[in-house]
This record gives C-alpha cells, sequence and structure tokens, in this order.
C-alpha cells in the first residue's frame, strides 16, 4: 500500500541518514514534548563536531498508524537508524516496519516490553525508579503505605511494579485506589480514612501521577484535609518539573529521579539557544542523536549492528 505524504524536515548535510521519529502533532502534552525533543536533536548535532549525519524528522501524529507511516517514509529516503518513536503503541508500529528492513530502532517508552531484537530503549524506566523509592521509604522506617493510582499505561506498570516491591521490603498496602485520568476526586475521598485525621492507618502514600495530572491531584487532597507532614507523598521521576515542586500537598516528599546536575547544564544551553525551558525526555534526544553521530564516526561500516548497540563497554 503506497505511504501518504508525512511533513518532515532535514537536519544537516551528512551522508548518513538517520530517522528522528516523535508526535510532533500528537495530542495533549506529547507535541509539546516533542518539540523539545526534536530541538534537542538539533542541538546535540550542533554540538558534535562535523557529525556526518542527516537527520530526517519525521511526525508521528501520537498514534501507532502514523508511526508504521513515518517509518516507511524514513526508511524510503535511506534511513538506516531510527531513533523514537516516544509512546510504546509507536514503538512496536514503527518496529514492525524497520524490523522488515533490517534497520534498529532506539526508541524512549517508558514500557520495557516493547524492546527486543533489533528495538532498543533509551528512557528512564520506572521500574528502578519505584525500586529505589520502595527502598528509600523502607530504610526511613515507613511501614503501611497508600496507593493512589491513575488508570493510564504507566500507572498499571508502576502499581504491579511497586505491589512487588512492597511485599519484598515488608511495605504493608494499607489502600489502593484508581482514578480516571484528571478526576482524583472520588478516590481521593474514598481514602479520606486512610490518609487523614490526626491518626491516619498509612503513613505515606504513593501518587505515579505526571507534573500536568499533580495539580488536580493536590486539589483533591486539600478538600480531603491531606497534610503531607502526618502522611508522606511518594512519586517517581514524572514529578520531576517546577509544576510538581510548588503544590502543597506534596511539600516535603520523597520521588526518586535520574540526577538533576546534567540536566541542568543541558537545560542551560538549550535556553541559550531557544529562549525556552526543554522538557526531562530532552535528553534522551540528545544523547540519542548524539551516540548515532559518535557511531558513525568510530564503527564505520558496523555503526548500528547489534554488536556496537549492546556493547556491554558502551
Amino acid at each position: 500500500t503506497p505511504v501518504a505524504p508525512m511533513s518532515g524536515s532535514v537536519v544537516g548535510t551528512g551522508s548518513v541518514r538517520v530517522a528522528l521519529i516523535l508526535p510532533l502533532s500528537g495530542p495533549g502534552q506529547g507535541a509539546f514534548a516533542a518539540q523539545s525533543m526534536r530541538n534537542a536533536g538539533e542541538l546535540a548535532l550542533g554540538e558534535f563536531q562535523d557529525p556526518d549525519i542527516a537527520l530526517i524528522v519525521k511526525d508521528d501524529r501520537g498514534t501507532p498508524e502514523g508511526a508504521r507511516d513515518a517509518a516507511s517514509q524514513a526508511i524510503a529516503e535511506g534511513a538506516e537508524f531510527i531513533i523514537g518513536p516516544l509512546f510504546a503503541g509507536s514503538v512496536q508500529a514503527a518496529a514492525s516496519v524497520a524490523r522488515q528492513s533490517g534497520v534498529p530502532v532506539v526508541a524512549f517508552s517508558t514500557d520495557a516490553g516493547v524492546a527486543s531484537r533489533g528495538v532498543y530503549l533509551l528512557s528512564f524506566l520506572p521500574q528502578e525508579e519505584v525500586d529505589r523509592i520502595v527502598d528509600y521509604a523502607a530504610s526511613r522506617g515507613k511501614r503501611s503505605v497508600a496507593m493512589l493510582i491513575p488508570e493510564t499505561t504507566y500507572g498499571s506498570v508502576v502499581e504491579a511494579r511497586f505491589s512487588e516491591a512492597a511485599a519484598a521490603r515488608g511495605l504493608r498496602i494499607a489502600a489502593l485506589e484508581r482514578y480516571p485520568g484528571g478526576q482524583p476526586q472520588a478516590a481521593v475521598g474514598r481514602l479520606r480514612m486512610v490518609i487523614g485525621g490526626a491518626s491516619p492507618q498509612a503513613v505515606a502514600i504513593f501518587i505515579p501521577e505526571s507534573a500536568e495530572g499533580l495539580p488536580a491531584v493536590d486539589q483533591a487532597l486539600q478538600s480531603a484535609g491531606f497534610d503531607p507532614r502526618r502522611v508522606k507523598p511518594l512519586g517517581t521521576g514524572v514529578w520531576n518539573g517546577p509544576r510538581a515542586f510548588s503544590l502543597q500537598s506534596l511539600q516535603g516528599s520523597w520521588f526518586a529521579s535520574p540526577d538533576s546536575r546534567g540536566f541542568e547544564a543541558f537545560a542551560a544551553r538549550y535556553r541559550a539557544r531557544y529562549n525556552s525551558e526543554p522538557v526531562r525526555l530532552a535528553t534522551l534526544s540528545f544523547d540519542a542523536v548524539s551516540l548515532a553521530a559518535a557511531l558513525v564516526r568510530t564503527q564505520g561500516s558496523h555503526r548500528f549492528t547489534e554488536g556496537v548497540l549492546t556493547n556491554p563497554a558502551g
């Protein structure tokens, strides 16, 4: 079947063609993150000395169908390496096309289930963050935890991992409530007896909500009389942003996230070039494009082979 023409751009004039597939016109925050990641890829090429790469930027529209089209277009245009997509369904769709052509994919999904031979992930995996926050909470004497989980793919992944890790470390799950995206009020109301009052049943509450969704959770918690000095809020790396830091119900909370020092240095360079703040995910795009440029320079015709991409020495 013919592939519909897609909008795209090419960054750089090198001889090796590499695709960058992102949800540039996707719904919600996806498009905002995608533009920041696209800029970061451009920044990576700008900072690499004479990169022999032409970066083919493709929009997957935030859908698996769009990702399949984008991968087909990129490969037809000579891409021998694909960076992205961002979302799990899109990664699987792009990978189905790339695998047929023997083109490796380095994607940004947090769902480890989409990784397979020839499909690699460069991402912040939530399982590691969950293990870290559970270990830390246990080491600080927290023994009883409530869980407030958004009904998203991410929420399901971290809920399962948190339950496993809590059992392994002897933490009791005092209550578990799930809520549809953006509507935490009813779930928080059902938790009121567990997390409220002078003697709450839980001494911590785990809330793996994104920075965009946290203001609604904060409002619901405040309405329920929640006090973070009595019940410690716990989170993951998706909290890592200024929007979360200002919320009243999260003051004094703990969350697990990669060290921010490297990001701060990158963000300063990004601001100088684009006069805006990068999303945390932008570092992944920067690293992936830098990796591609380095492999082209140092590995010759073996640059994107499995042995090179999975080299345990880095």
